[in-house]
């Protein structure tokens, strides 16, 4: 699918990126030519949707801003193994307006099964699922769920950006308000480009061939005769919980500090305006919930039809990601068992970011099923995570599974073959004594006759800076390894414990002074810059036939235009990060967060990002209950485009696996798709162009 080419009817303006970062963010469409004719009062059924609606694909690498341009309508062509997600997007732009004041205009989404010729199909609602992408600062990241197999989406008048400011509020501070203001009516032409991410999940037994199937876009009006008595009892029990949920809200304020009662009036107003959108008020706004679909004649003879081709080919992705990717989850631990073990008195509290949003204490069932929750919806990405909690000096408490080694949790946990790593909690105890060192030898000596022992590894310390932290650690790990000789150590850093000729000496010779106390080093991207020839100094002093690993982790840096996943960054960019792993011959990914955003006491308040942090950095999904009733936790597209990384990833190894590393990375620069940190593709088409050459050399 292209994605360069310039539609017949519009003037394209320049591009208005964010540290490199999409197609369109903050230009209005005054160079729009060829408008539409049609003026006065407009009945969407009776005109076709064409005629009222811009209709086009983008990749998933696309960044689909509000102003994004329109662009001719192409059928959509993907490629996918079984076991693979592969995504795709329909943007969709009003040409007039035809919906009440304050809205351009309502479409019906309708998706149908992807089918082939013998008859094995794609369920929409299994392997198809629809979402709308929802902007964050103003770039497109959230991933809202839509109903299947068809739902309404309300289309937007045009919106008014500042781009300078719109740019300073995402390059520094990140709590910054800046204002997003109505396009005035002079402005005429204007509208608002809303995106559908649909995203194909191709089942392991799939059979493989070429599937077909349609999304079909429709114009239609907001139907003030629906029937508000035929609310279903589950819609009747969420608006009541809805309502309830306002009052639990603002009833209990008295004597709270003025900062929480306003968020709880925000928490408030956010629950009360979904329950404002029910069907049952439906005579009163325009709705984005769930319809009856339009007369099947109407649709065929007005509707605009996206059609979708996918081949299916006889390659399962493994189901063990061949990369163990790790990533944090900010939570708390503060009992292993009946012992207490230490964390920081003066660890952040925003790190209880569970706790304290979903209001669940520690320990109880509320906990444990939020815990089970994030961890079971993670693995869908290929990502293995670990909750973490950070003490004083950077120590950091980290674990994959909140129950003890003996509880049948833990098996089901660390037996799952989507599980690559598992991470164990070890720190001193501050009660207990000896009692407390034996029950932690116990776990340790029980999880070390199971079968996924080699997958567990010991985060202790993240970052040390000075001799003192690197002999600190040195301390703790000797103590797990006289239970353990075979256990894991995993230590993070970016610089050395000593004075060195040079920073990066120390640097390359940290595995000497920690050997062997540590067993995989992972090491900042940052450190690298787009020097990939130091990578074989810090290889060479790797002890691979010892059994040590060399994992490479981002946090901050690198910034523009190295591969990471701030917000704004090029889709391409995005993804890069794991094509920048697999070049450089890294075996493993560590991500320090993935919600930490700052602490709120509600499930519903405001997303704000970190103080001092780049946007988006340690936050890559966002709770349900922000965008919806849902508590599904909602992906942003920068962790859909992490997916697609290890997925090219296997690719790449299958490749490998047959031609040799050289091979592998000869394809790398033939297709154009990574050279370096500061030269890989800005566009899709190297990415279909690398995937199609390992399709059609290795499909026999």
């Amino acid at each position: 699918m292209d994605d360069s080419g310039n539609p017949q009817d519009v003037v394209v303006p320049p591009v208005e990126g964010v540290a490199g970062g999409g197609t369109a963010y903050g230009w209005t469409e005054g160079g729009l030519q060829g408008a539409s004719p049609l003026k006065g009062s407009i009945d969407p059924t009776e005109v076709p949707t064409a005629d009222l609606v811009h209709v086009w694909c983008m990749p998933s690498t696309a960044n689909v801003g509000p102003q994004e341009t329109p662009r001719n309508l192409e059928s959509v062509n993907l490629l996918a193994g079984r076991n693979e997600r592969e995504s795709t997007q329909i943007a969709l732009r009003p040409k007039v307006s035809w919906g009440d004041p304050g809205n351009a205009g309502v479409v019906q989404v309708q998706c149908s099964d992807l089918c082939s010729t013998s008859g094995d199909r794609l369920v929409v609602g299994q392997s198809i699922n629809m979402r709308r992408v929802v902007p964050i600062l103003g770039v497109p990241d959230a991933l809202a769920p839509l109903d299947l197999p068809i739902s309404q989406i309300n289309l937007l008048p045009g919106l008014i950006f500042g781009v300078k400011e719109f740019r300073k509020s995402l390059l520094q501070e990140t709590d910054t308000i800046f204002f997003i203001l109505p396009c005035p009516p002079h402005a005429g032409t204007s509208r608002e480009t809303t995106a559908v991410w649909i995203s194909i999940d191709v089942p392991s037994a799939q059979p493989p061939g070429q599937y077909e199937g349609e999304i079909i876009i429709t114009a239609t009006k907001a139907d003030p005769e629906a029937p508000a008595h035929c609310l279903g009892k589950g819609e009747k029990h969420q608006l009541y919980r809805d309502l309830q949920s306002c009052l639990q809200m603002v009833e209990p304020i008295d004597g709270k500090p003025v900062d929480e009662v306003v968020e709880r009036v925000k928490s408030a107003a956010t629950s009360l305006r979904r329950a404002l959108l029910s069907p049952l008020f439906s005579e009163f706004c325009t709705l984005n919930g769930p319809v009856d679909m339009m007369e099947e004649d109407a649709v065929s003879i007005l509707s605009v039809r996206v059609k979708i081709n996918m081949t299916v080919w006889d390659f399962i992705l493994p189901a063990t990601p061949s990369l163990p990717a790790v990533f944090g989850v900010s939570c708390v631990l503060i009992k292993i068992g009946n012992h207490e073990f230490l964390t920081a008195n003066n660890a952040h509290i925003s790190d209880t970011v569970i706790e304290d949003r979903f209001g669940v204490e520690h320990g109880t069932d509320e906990w444990y099923e939020a815990l089970d929750q994030h961890f079971k919806w993670l693995l869908q990405y290929k990502i293995s995570p670990y909750f973490c909690r950070w003490g004083d000096s950077m120590r950091v408490l980290t674990y994959t599974c909140p129950w003890p080694a003996d509880h049948p949790k833990s098996d089901e946990y660390f037996s799952d073959p989507r599980l690559a790593a598992y991470a164990l909690p070890y720190s001193r105890s501050v009660s207990g004594g000896d009692a407390a060192k034996d029950y932690m030898q116990k776990q340790i000596d029980i999880l070390r006759t199971k079968s996924h022992w080699k997958k567990a590894y010991f985060y202790l310390w993240d970052e040390p800076l000075n001799l003192e932290q690197y002999e600190s650690l040195r301390s703790i790990a000797s103590e797990i390894h006289a239970y353990a000789p075979d256990a894991r150590v995993l230590t993070t850093y970016y610089c050395g414990p000593s004075n060195a000729p040079t920073a990066f000496d120390g640097f390359v010779k940290v595995p000497k002074f920690l050997r062997p106390h540590t067993q995989i080093y992972c090491t900042s991207e940052w450190v690298l810059g787009n020097r990939e020839d130091l990578v074989k100094d810090i290889v060479s002093e790797i002890q691979t036939e010892n059994g040590e690993e060399w994992w490479t982790y981002v946090c901050l840096g690198p910034s523009d235009p190295h591969p990471n996943w701030h917000l704004g960054m090029r889709g391409t960019q995005h993804r890069a990060v794991m094509w920048r792993v697999w070049k450089e011959g890294g075996t493993g990914f560590l991500y320090w967060g993935a919600n930490c955003y700052e602490k709120a006491n509600v499930p519903s308040a405001e997303i704000r990002f970190r103080r001092g942090l780049p946007p988006g950095d340690g936050v890559l999904f966002y709770p349900g209950q922000v965008f919806s009733s849902s508590s599904q936790p909602v992906a942003s597209v920068r962790l859909e485009r992490i997916l697609s990384g290890l997925q090219d990833i296997e690719y790449l190894r299958l490749y490998s696996s047959r031609y040799g590393r050289d091979e592998g990375l000869a394809l790398l620069e033939k297709t154009g798709l990574y050279l370096g940190p500061e030269r890989y593709t800005h566009d899709h088409t190297p990415i279909d162009a690398m995937r199609g050459e390992i399709y059609n050399a290795c499909r026999s």
